[in-house]
């Protein structure tokens, strides 16, 4: 029955046992009666309910010991309290256990389906709240699921815009996205800074779509002016980014500025030095690095692990911060598996 109750009635007198169940019965409500407010609360323990009706004075246990020790279990559940006339105390009691509501007795039949009503009102507006409260999170959380969804598919998009001026860097920004989240998670980052890092990391070298194709695209060395002009994608990436309120573009810009620091105060563009420089810009750094020593390009041939491995440690506390080489280093196994799993995607695009 759509608006049935799930009520308790608990009272050591028969008599008001069975009128509370009678009328109870006759308008709507299929209740569950106990004598005995310790066989009640026995119930409770497997059981849930609506609403508890329970007479004050009984033997063993009285009804304000009952309603506290149900509340325990079922913090949400509704009561209403049978007391003599004039027990005052009482009822400050029972209403800082957080009763719902008093009958009196003798127990009038008019007064008792006017309060059950009202409970029954209350009850079933607290359940369509709750019901709206859940159904509300539930599209909440697919709003801002499609949001994010909508949000990645954009900062992926942004992020492969380096790609087509150097097309060196499809499986390259993958793997730096990936060692750069595994460097953050070793550095004990809570989840949401690892995934910050993982979607802003392929954001290092976006400024890139500000250098000429005739300097980025050179098969040789570049000279000393053409490598200065090169050095400038670092700002033009934290000037394209910096202004954004997306926490995810937000970081993109530090990385883009802080890559090519050095920790040895030597790098660019702003030569900071050791931890001066962001966290974010010297996981990324270290990446970047690496997976560029272990990739072919048209002016190199690819390092092997062991000879980028050997560059990497021989450039602690000097290009890259020594902290964050250690963790490299002895997870090398994870590095091998990124590299794997990226290994010929450039060959596939």
């Amino acid at each position: 029955m759509k608006n049935e109750l799930h009520l308790v009635i608990v009272d050591d007198e028969p008599v008001n046992v069975l009128l509370l169940e009678e009328i109870a019965k006759e308008m709507g409500h299929e209740p569950v009666a106990f004598f005995d407010p310790r066989e009640a609360l026995q119930w409770f323990e497997t059981h849930n309910a609506d609403l508890l009706i329970t007479d004050f004075n009984m033997p063993g246990m009285n009804g304000l010991e009952l309603l506290s020790s149900v509340k325990t279990l079922h913090p949400e559940l509704m009561s209403i309290m049978i007391t003599a006339s004039g027990d005052h105390e009482l009822k400050l009691q029972a209403l800082k256990i957080g009763v719902n509501d008093f009958l009196t007795k003798p127990i009038s039949v008019a007064e008792f389906q006017l309060r059950l009503e009202n409970i029954l009102s209350l009850r079933q507006s607290i359940k369509l709240q709750k019901a709206f409260a859940e159904e509300l999170k539930i599209e909440v959380a697919k709003a801002t699921q499609a949001l994010e969804k909508s949000q990645f598919e954009a900062l992926n998009t942004l992020s492969r815009t380096a790609e087509y001026k150097d097309p060196e860097t499809g499986s390259h920004i993958a793997r730096v996205s990936h060692y750069s989240k595994m460097l953050a998670e070793l550095c004990g980052l809570s989840e949401h800074e690892q995934e910050l890092l993982f979607y802003a990391a392929p954001l290092h070298d976006i400024g890139k779509v500000g250098i000429a194709d005739a300097i980025l695209l050179k098969p040789g060395k570049l000279s000393e002016e053409e490598f200065e002009i090169m050095k400038e994608h670092s700002t033009i990436g934290y000037n394209i980014l910096e202004n954004s309120a997306n926490p995810y573009l937000q970081a993109g810009a530090v990385v883009a500025e802080s890559h090519h620091e050095k920790y040895n105060g030597k790098g660019y563009p702003k030569g900071l030095k050791g931890e001066e420089i962001p966290l974010f810009g010297r996981i990324v750094a270290l990446g970047d690095v690496f997976d560029a020593l272990t990739s072919v390009r048209p002016y190199k041939r690819a390092w092997s692990f062991e000879e980028a491995m050997e560059l990497i440690q021989k450039e602690k506390g000097e290009h890259f911060d020594p902290r964050l080489v250690e963790l490299f280093v002895a997870n090398i196994g994870r590095v091998r598996e990124i590299y794997a799993q990226f290994e010929g995607m450039d060959e596939k695009c």
